[in-house]
């Protein structure tokens, strides 16, 4: 029988890498077979792209991150720009709030001067709250609320408000303009001659002590002004007329003195120490009539004066001059 042949068996290939030390010295080498080969290169290659990828992800992570923080700073810096404008926006509405304030108690105190009503306000009603100027009394100060930084809408609000404001001020001059009209051609008063008969001096040298108007925290109304000085102050007729009372009167005004100045204006000087006049008697503008005293219901010396139109007591600053 013959022998049988064993297959033969195919060797793989194998490589030898040398290592040759620069100095010489004994040369490493590492022999690795084709398959192995492979394998280390097919991992290099990987290992190679995995970096490469990595390192391309780092550069650009780190640029989108300067370039977010770039964007970041530069959005902060027109917030900044925005929030300092919306500041002053801000200042100047509430510069303007209060100037509207302001227009509001010198359109008043007018109005006092002349006898009318307070001006009306549609945000705060003048007639409900008659001490509500916003300024305070320096006593009392209590103020409070949450603290709202302000914004476009907020600021719209006031300078709403504003606008209100300055169409309701608009409207009340107009009507105290031609309230003082009136008043001046119901008295007959030319602004460019004047005349002798309106009551438009001083009655006396001296410091007014109570405006006309409610005093007393509003528990007497005081129709005309007082004006103090000493004792023996000379008492001057306001205008050209004819006394109608001269002497005492029990009604509190003491020693008290009535001029008609005619077209309704009456004129009255009460408290004197001495009236120098008689009833009947014709006086001219700025003529003694009497002298300061406290006669009467009084607190000490001072003129009570009055100006009566029609009757009607109206405050006599409006007159004066």
């Amino acid at each position: 029988m013959a022998d049988e042949k064993k297959p033969e068996i195919k060797e793989s290939p194998e490589y030898t890498i040398k290592f040759i030390p620069p100095n010489g010295g004994d040369v490493k080498k590492i022999h690795l077979s084709a398959r192995n080969l492979k394998i280390g290169v097919a991992s290099a290659a990987v290992g190679a792209l995995l970096f490469v990828g990595a390192f391309s992800y780092s550069v650009y992570s780190t640029f989108a991150a300067q370039s977010g923080q770039s964007e970041i700073r530069e959005l902060r810096e027109v917030n900044t720009i925005q929030q300092e404008q919306l500041l002053q926006l801000s200042k100047k509405a509430n510069d303007l709030q209060d100037e509207m304030e302001q227009l509001k108690q010198i359109e008043n105190e007018l109005r006092q001067m002349t006898g009318m009503a307070p001006a009306k306000d549609g945000n705060a009603p003048a007639e409900q709250n008659p001490d509500a100027s916003g300024n305070g009394d320096g006593k009392h100060d209590g103020q409070g609320g949450p603290v709202v930084q302000p914004d476009l809408n907020n600021i719209g609000q006031v300078l709403t408000m504003v606008e209100q404001g300055l169409t309701q001020r608009r409207e009340s001059l107009m009507d105290l303009q031609q309230h003082i009209k009136d008043r001046q051609e119901k008295l007959g008063y030319n602004p460019l001659m004047g005349s002798s008969t309106m009551p438009s001096i001083w009655p006396a040298h001296g410091v007014v002590t109570s405006p006309f108007g409610l005093r007393w925290n509003g528990s007497d109304f005081h129709p005309g002004i007082d004006i103090a000085n000493d004792a023996g102050t000379p008492i001057l007729a306001a205008a050209d007329g004819v006394v109608t009372t001269a002497g005492w009167n029990d009604g509190g005004y003491g020693n008290m003195v009535d001029i008609d100045h005619g077209n309704g204006i009456m004129t009255r000087y009460g408290h004197a120490m001495q009236v120098v006049v008689t009833p009947g008697q014709y006086v001219r503008r700025g003529q003694v009539i009497a002298y300061m005293g406290s006669t009467g219901f009084s607190t000490g010396p001072h003129v009570h004066y009055e100006v009566r139109i029609g009757g009607e007591a109206v405050n006599p600053a409006s007159y004066l001059h």
